[in-house]
């Protein structure tokens, strides 16, 4: 009797001192980021959209032809389409009828992604989904008639990958947005009856457990009422415990707020930040959505993106590579032999990347350029260029008399022998040769 009254006296402590997140940055800020997101390291990035139709430029299409009127746009829709069309006639044409959400899954769980962000509104307004707030200007009233988002998610989840959703705030030529920033976004129409309604919807139909939030930069956090909304996600809703937001939540608050940093798009810091970040960048070097007239030089290669990759979790980043489906569904071959190249690289050096710390020193270029990840007490040599020798060495770690030194990839150990206060000099074996050009030195047992 005496042990049940006990019980019941924690279980109240504990719901009456839970901690409830106030809706202010100093509160929110201060909520420990859910430890999924940074063992996961690698993710990949899904823009698709009504701009996939014309798929010209970038995905900024209809801003660029209509906003920015921006000359090479406007020729492009003088030459290819009739007089008076307008961007809404693409969106019949965003058909996804060759879409097969259990292949994407497939080809994203290959590329070793620990996670998928797929874009549910992009500037344009269109929705992925079936939002009560976006008339027809949607993916299930208008162009597939298909809920893609609910479509994905479910495919994801199969998989176990973690699903997060990519959110644009703003909308270029809403009527209710354009209507608040002529008011010097004194009013907030558009914020609560689109943006924030479509959030809560978002939430509470797929159940995300990352937002990545984007389109802040015309306006303060104090219009989008960001704040508010965050202290719901983190207080009550049915995602509290593991969601995960970035850093783009208003005007300024980009590199200062949030769970992690973005920052800004491929962004890349000289020095480790003091802060959980994240390097989002595209395999398409000129767009995040398809362009048809892509090149392949525009191509980011296999070894760029594993050198890339490495750079950025050796500095204690996440990395997340963005592809751009066509308009009827298809992944184009080029981003899959790129994400396929990836996983086969991942296959047999992903101890070095899933779940791991930066380490003490993050590089250092002895023989050839290393970079450097740890795992307690075991730390990861990677090199992306092949030594011109068979001897290799490395003068920052500390051996011990037990210290064991292997190539990922081969079981034997290799010979080694300590250099001075530090360092140690090894035999390498013969290096396989792989696609990705890069290889890993495992050392158990240094400091």
């Amino acid at each position: 009797m005496r042990l049940t009254l006990l019980l019941c006296a924690v279980c109240c402590v504990l719901v009456v001192t839970a901690h409830r997140y106030d809706p202010d940055w100093k509160s929110l800020d201060a909520r420990p980021l859910p430890k999924w997101f940074d063992d996961a390291k690698f993710g990949v990035f899904v823009h698709w959209g009504v701009f996939s139709v014309p798929a010209f430029g970038s995905e900024w299409f209809w801003w660029y032809w209509q906003g920015e009127f921006d000359p090479a746009y406007i020729a492009f829709m003088l030459k290819n389409y009739p007089p008076g069309f307008t961007y809404a006639e693409f969106a019949p044409q965003f058909n996804a009828q060759f879409f097969q959400p259990d292949e994407w899954a497939e080809l994203f769980e290959a590329s070793g992604a620990k996670y998928v962000v797929f874009t549910t509104k992009h500037h344009e307004g269109f929705t992925n989904w079936g939002s009560p707030t976006s008339w027809n200007w949607n993916s299930v009233d208008n162009g597939p008639h298909r809920d893609l988002v609910g479509e994905l998610g479910s495919a994801i989840r199969k998989r176990s990958l973690h699903y997060g959703l990519y959110h644009s705030l703003y909308e270029w030529f809403n009527p209710l947005y354009l209507k608040d920033k002529e008011s010097g976004f004194k009013t907030q129409e558009f914020v609560n009856s689109k943006t924030l309604p479509e959030l809560v919807d978002l939430v509470k139909r797929y159940k995300p457990e990352l937002i990545w939030s984007d389109g802040d930069w015309e306006a303060t956090d104090t219009y989008w009422n960001s704040t508010e909304f965050l202290a719901w996600l983190y207080n009550d809703s049915p995602v509290k415990d593991v969601i995960v937001v970035n850093d783009r939540w208003g005007s300024g608050t980009a590199c200062k707020h949030g769970g992690y940093y973005n920052c800004a798009d491929k962004f890349t810091p000289s020095t480790m930040p003091n802060h959980k970040w994240e390097k989002c960048v595209s395999v398409d070097k000129l767009s995040w959505g398809y362009r048809r007239n892509m090149k392949l030089s525009d191509v980011m290669d296999l070894p760029s993106i594993i050198k890339d990759l490495v750079f950025t979790v050796a500095l204690g980043g996440n990395y997340l590579l963005n592809v751009g489906p066509t308009s009827d569904g298809m992944i184009p071959t080029v981003f899959e032999e790129r994400l396929r190249g990836i996983g086969a690289w991942l296959k047999v050096n992903g101890e070095a990347i899933y779940a791991t710390a930066p380490w003490r020193v993050q590089s250092e270029n002895a023989t050839v350029p290393v970079w450097y990840t740890s795992k307690g007490s075991t730390v990861y040599a990677i090199f992306h260029t092949r030594p011109m020798q068979y001897s290799f060495q490395l003068s920052t770690p500390v051996t011990l008399d037990s210290t064991v030194v292997t190539l990922l990839g081969n079981s034997e150990s290799l010979k080694w022998a300590p250099l001075h206060s530090s360092g140690l000099m090894m035999v390498l074996p013969v290096l396989p040769c792989t696609a990705a050009e890069a290889w890993v030195i495992k050392l158990d047992g240094v400091m």
